[in-house]
């Protein structure tokens, strides 16, 4: 058999950490080699999560106490919180040219360092790196994802949207200016920190919006959709928050253009998709339920005829943790050490 990569996971005491745990335990061709946790150094991963008990895995250790170039990884995650992560890669560039990243925060997902101060609040203390950060959006940017060092895992929130809606902007099917993005994400969205806001009996038996008018995903959505277009792309997003452990719900309304019918826009998503493995279209006028996707690296899209003449519904439904983030992750790391694409990530939604 040949010899298995090693795989770093930073931050791995946070949901997408544990997820990429989880997932990496069974993938055929690596070997989990390091696990950080500044703030449980020194525990088994068994203490912050119990479901890996049974494993053998590394002890937790400090980001501080890694030797770059001696610990002979293959490929690192990198699961930190925003804002935290540039400095760790810049150092990890520094000790080994030649690593390999994939950040699963949103450091490197901004191709404009003027972009990032203005919805993160501060300057990108890696400018150099960003430059040659690849967006990791694998339906789209798989030929450039092989040939990275870097890779920028997209958002949850991002993913879900620019699955239905970038081959449709590529086909210039549907009116840029009037695209509406309504979406709902589960509590693991919020990360693993204890915050008042995300109590259980703060959030259950409710449902709201957040960060509107101005969450940061939007800057990422103008980013890629302008890039679909090739001109400028102001989308319409609002995000929720349902007392649900996992999984987002995008409901998406557009208008087709030049005559295109919601059954066009179908065919076009149906077309592209045929031969992805981890987005399926479903039959014309069907929508997917996030308890369909659950646990799974699939993102379901359904396509429905509005009332209104020229306009369709779209809604996509993805598990944030899986294809929203670790499971995409997992896919970047299969191109980028020339794996089987779908390694690691075959499992089918939980369900009920």
């Amino acid at each position: 058999m040949a010899t298995k990569a090693k795989i770093g996971v930073l931050g791995a005491s946070g949901y997408t950490g544990s997820e990429l745990v989880r997932l990496l335990l069974r993938h055929p061709r690596v070997e989990i080699a390091l696990l950080t946790a500044d703030r449980r150094a020194g525990q088994e991963m068994r203490n912050v999560f119990p479901q890996f008990a049974p494993f053998a895995l590394p002890t937790l250790v400090s980001i501080e106490s890694v030797d770059w170039k001696t610990a002979g990884l293959d490929l690192i995650f990198c699961a930190l919180p925003h804002a935290t992560t540039q400095k760790v890669i810049a150092a990890i560039f520094a000790a080994k040219p030649d690593a390999k990243i994939v950040d699963l925060s949103a450091d490197f997902r901004l191709s404009d360092p003027a972009a990032y101060a203005k919805w993160y609040g501060h300057e990108h203390a890696a400018t150099e790196l960003q430059k040659q950060a690849v967006y990791g959006l694998v339906e789209v940017y798989r030929r450039d994802i092989k040939r990275a060092q870097l890779v920028a895992n997209p958002g949850c929130y991002t993913t879900c949207a620019q699955l239905p809606l970038v081959p449709l902007i590529k086909a210039k099917a549907i009116d840029l200016d009037e695209i509406v993005v309504d979406a709902k994400s589960g509590m693991t969205g919020a990360g693993r920190s204890a915050k008042e806001a995300m109590l259980f009996s703060e959030v259950s038996e409710g449902f709201n919006a957040y960060g509107v008018g101005s969450h940061r995903h939007m800057a990422e959505l103008d980013q890629e959709f302008s890039k679909a277009a090739g001109r400028d792309v102001v989308v319409t997003f609002t995000p929720h928050l349902v007392p649900m452990n996992r999984g987002i719900l995008s409901t998406i309304y557009v208008r087709g253009k030049r005559g295109r019918t919601a059954q066009d826009l179908h065919e076009i998503l149906a077309k592209q998709y045929a031969k992805e493995e981890f987005v399926h279209v479903l039959p014309f006028g069907e929508t997917p339920h996030t308890r369909h996707i659950r646990g799974s690296n699939m993102t379901f899209i359904g396509v429905a005829k509005d009332r209104h003449e020229g306009r369709a519904i779209l809604v996509s439904a993805l598990d944030n943790l899986v294809k929203g983030a670790s499971g995409q992750a997992v896919q970047n790391m299969n191109l980028m050490l020339g794996f089987p694409e779908a390694a690691g990530l075959e499992q089918v939604a939980l369900f009920p």
